[in-house]
């Protein structure tokens, strides 16, 4: 049921219409810049740094925070930092091959994993399922946190608001690819990041201040102590999960490959990883303020919903701006990531299919379109299924971590094969499967990764031979010119 006046639901229509318009027509015009393929799919390596900070920003920042991570605040006070920290890791740790991967001009993740072994349609095939299905799960979650927020806020069915959102990721994604993503992010993320901070405090204002907070709220929560609140078992599984998840998310690979300048890689992944810690002073000091107004909510989810119920209409119109930006944000970064992967991965490469410039970006967009009814449908049918997309990072990260990182070190001593990449993708996945059914206490992304190193190693000692010298990175005229 609608939770305002019918004055009120106006205005927060209005002001979603006008945010998505907002977005749609700076991706019609930064969508200008994209004249070629690779303009669409890569950016053309033609990011400034700024841009790509904010824009990973804006790309992470989804669904997730506004709901989750504000019911870890509301449970778990600071905890939320670890959680957020975890991704910062994962950034701190892609640094370590950043600026191999921008020399060498990728465009998806499955191309890391063929310079490193060779190419092969079957090592291509399975490296294009592990890597777009977290961002394939990625734009199903956003469109049904979408449609839950507002649903609650204007008692529109489910299904309609799925609708709406698809069309306005479309409307994100359609004019330039990832052009006009990453600029149009770009834009949406400062709105971000300034509306996170004024949500914050006006939460807590809200509640009556910090100083009531920290009357009515237990101190383990808001404390130093708030920090590892959440237990260090669960701390232990968050960093099983997240960290190697980041590592593996195309989605951050993508915009590495698109920075203006090799130099850019390194710093964009550093500096995108603290602002991640904007995400944790919203859903913290949001959690906080919900749990100081009403301890007693029966789920911790429900958190960011009842303070819906709680905000005036002017900041209820305002916030409904930030729901709508946060959202399309990601939905449309993840849905440009996995048509990425289908026209470049499947249609290009296994398919074996070549096409002129002006074909591959028409069948960019019909895959876009395509994409985009399907994780509305199933947004729409299965929205209690949700959650088990979680799975997804896990196998993902089992499948991908030890053929893009280990693969990376023995590439340089030795002469990797196709077959010792799929032996250890393959492997990954039947670990992790195998962990799952048993139901491990230690994350079964863990047994997967693990399984995929041990693999990799043997297979590797078996089947690749030394090299003679360590090879040199192969990098175009045009990157050595730029040094």
């Amino acid at each position: 049921m609608p939770t305002g006046s019918t004055g009120q639901l106006v205005g927060i229509v209005l002001t979603s219409l006008l945010v998505i318009g907002a977005g749609a027509a700076m991706s019609v015009y930064f969508g200008r810049r994209a004249k070629t393929s690779q303009d669409w799919l890569a950016a053309n390596e033609s990011l400034p740094l700024f841009v790509v900070v904010i824009t990973q920003f804006a790309a992470a920042s989804g669904g997730g925070v506004l709901i989750a991570h504000v019911g870890i605040g509301y449970r778990s006070g600071w905890s939320v930092f670890i959680y957020e920290g975890c991704v910062l890791v994962g950034f701190l740790l892609l640094m370590l091959i950043a600026r191999w991967l921008r020399e060498q001009r990728f465009t998806t993740v499955p191309d890391v994993v063929t310079r490193l072994f060779g190419q092969n349609r079957l090592l291509t095939a399975i490296a294009a399922v592990a890597a777009l299905v977290v961002p394939f799960g990625w734009i199903a979650t956003q469109f049904v946190a979408f449609a839950r927020l507002f649903g609650q806020l204007t008692g529109i069915p489910l299904p309609v608001l799925v609708a709406v959102i698809a069309v306005a990721s479309l409307a994100f994604v359609l004019p330039g690819g990832l052009t006009s993503v990453a600029w149009a992010d770009f834009v949406f993320g400062l709105f971000k990041i300034t509306m996170a901070l004024v949500v914050a405090i006006y939460g807590i204002q809200l509640a009556g201040g910090w100083t009531h907070v920290t009357q009515v709220v237990p101190q383990r929560l808001w404390g130093f102590e708030g920090v590892t609140a959440v237990g260090w078992q669960q701390i232990w599984l968050w960093a099983a999960a997240i960290i190697p998840g980041t590592l593996t998310n195309q989605l951050y690979y993508q915009r590495v490959f698109a920075t203006k300048r090799i130099s850019d890689a390194r710093r964009g992944l550093g500096l995108s990883g603290l602002t991640m810690l904007i995400s944790g002073v919203y859903a913290g000091c949001i959690g906080l303020a919900v749990h100081a107004m009403n301890p007693n909510l029966a789920s911790q989810e429900d958190a960011a919903g009842w303070l819906l119920t709680q905000l005036p209409s002017w900041m209820l119109i305002v916030f409904a701006a930030f729901l709508v930006s946060t959202i399309v944000a990601t939905s449309g970064a993840a849905l440009q990531s996995v048509t990425a992967n289908l026209t470049r991965d499947v249609y290009q490469n296994i398919a074996g299919k070549a096409a002129s410039e002006r074909r591959t970006v028409a069948l960019s967009r019909l895959l876009t379109i395509a994409v985009s009814i399907v994780a509305a449908v199933l947004a729409v049918v299965f929205p209690q299924a949700l959650p088990w997309l979680v799975a997804t990072y896990a196998y993902s990260a089992a499948a991908l971590a030890a053929p893009i990182f280990l693969g990376y070190v023995l590439h340089r001593r030795r002469h990797l094969t196709p077959a010792t990449a799929i032996a250890s993708m393959v492997a990954g996945i039947v670990g992790c499967g195998v962990a799952q059914v048993l139901d491990t206490t230690v994350p079964y992304a863990v047994y997967g990764i693990a399984t995929s190193v041990a693999v990799m190693l043997l297979m590797a000692a078996a089947t690749s031979s030394k090299r003679a010298d360590a090879p040199a990175p192969a990098v175009h005229h045009e990157i050595a010119r730029e040094r």
